[in-house]
């Protein structure tokens, strides 16, 4: 096993912007991958947008930020080619290799870093990540394990809980379970007490969420989580403010950073809670105030916790971390995203210019880190 010490940085960087992916999340991580294309510094960074389209197919994408916007009528999507996008080592370095039938395959040159801008299975979930670290290919944020336990949201828990971080009531369901005898996974949601909300186990943070205010609902919403994945988490609903915070790793062996804590309201009536529209789509259904209206001690609560979770999952690069802060003063974490939206309007962006760090300061820093550090086991 070799593990290479970190390299010494170039004067202009090669930063491949993966984007698009396999999963329900494909749009947003087309928008996610505009905003940062926009904002990339180019005179420090040479970027390769390189785009994955549904099939699995790696295609060299536009750099037209335009062309990957998202409206309620319109989705982006990285379209198939008869061009393939290949990462290979050649000659000790990790270059792109352009493949077309019947021709013979062109050389794109080197390239410094991926930044992988995949939500959902597919490339958040470690195998995107375990791909890069099989090639030595140094890339931004969590690593294999960390991310594959960020992606679980019942293993999540798991790891969380022997962190001593407090988590609310929950059940998992696995595909067994449910084809075999449903009768029982309603009896242990009943016990859960209603309001839950159902979400596919390893689908992302936005896609397949129901809330379900009664057992009448709950088999529906159970088949809506079914189709983006057959491995579910049912959750008990949490009277408490989501609070969120945005986590950044520390430089060498500093500690994690972590942001001021942000609070998202859902302005609109016609949302109930943080959905996938209301994320990404309509324009003033959801609000967040950074620094959160909170006591000084619960602030500092908040970014002591992000960082312990941050830690306990092994995460690197950049995470955020949601919480439910009760009317009793109680922090009971929601969940970590190890990549979480990065568009400007995103919260993780939002919470560090809050807190003094611009986007494109974020976006350079996030470049630093996985540039500065070792391939392999670290």
């Amino acid at each position: 096993m070799v593990i290479e010490e970190p390299a010494a940085v170039k004067a202009k960087p090669r930063v491949a912007i993966l984007f698009g992916g396999r999963s329900s999340e494909h749009a947003v991580s087309c928008v996610t991958a505009a905003g940062v294309m926009g904002a990339i510094d180019t005179n420090k960074y040479e970027v390769i947008p390189i785009g994955i389209a549904k099939s699995g197919q790696w295609v060299l994408a536009s750099g037209d930020t335009s062309q990957w916007s998202l409206s309620s009528t319109s989705l982006p999507e990285v379209a198939a080619s008869g061009k393939t996008v290949t990462l290979a080592e050649v000659g000790g370095e990790h270059q792109l290799i352009v493949t077309e039938p019947n021709a013979v395959p062109q050389e794109l040159g080197s390239v410094d870093v991926v930044f992988p801008l995949l939500h959902g299975p597919w490339g958040e979930d470690g195998t995107i990540q375990g791909l890069l670290e099989l090639s030595d290919t140094r890339y931004v944020g969590a690593g294999v394990l960390a991310s594959a336990v960020g992606m679980d949201k019942h293993f999540m828990k798991v790891v969380f809980e022997s962190a001593g971080l407090k988590v609310g009531p929950y059940i998992a369901v696995t595909d067994r379970e449910w084809v075999t005898d449903p009768e029982a996974v309603r009896k242990r949601v009943d016990k859960l007490g209603f309001p839950v909300f159902v979400k596919p186990a390893r689908a992302g943070s936005s896609m397949g969420i129901s809330k379900v205010d009664s057992l009448e609902g709950l088999d529906a919403a159970v088949e809506e989580a079914r189709r983006h994945d057959l491995k579910l988490v049912i959750e008990a609903g949490i009277i408490g403010r989501e609070i969120e915070c945005a986590v950044l790793q520390g430089r060498g062996t500093d500690a994690p950073r972590t942001s001021m804590p942000g609070e998202i309201a859902v302005a609109s009536g016609e949302h109930q809670f943080y959905d996938f529209a209301a994320k990404y789509v309509e324009d003033g259904a959801a609000a967040l105030s950074c620094p959160a209206d909170m006591p000084d001690e619960a602030i500092a609560r908040v970014r002591e916790l992000a960082a312990v979770a941050f830690d306990a999952v092994g995460a690197e690069g950049l995470s955020r971390v949601d919480f439910f802060y009760t009317p009793a003063g109680e922090l009971i974490i929601n969940e970590i995203n190890t990549m979480p939206g990065f568009t400007p309007k995103s919260m993780y962006p939002q919470m560090w210019a809050a807190s003094g760090l611009a986007y494109a300061e974020l976006i350079d820093e996030l470049i630093h880190l996985a540039l500065t550090r070792k391939t392999g086991l670290r």
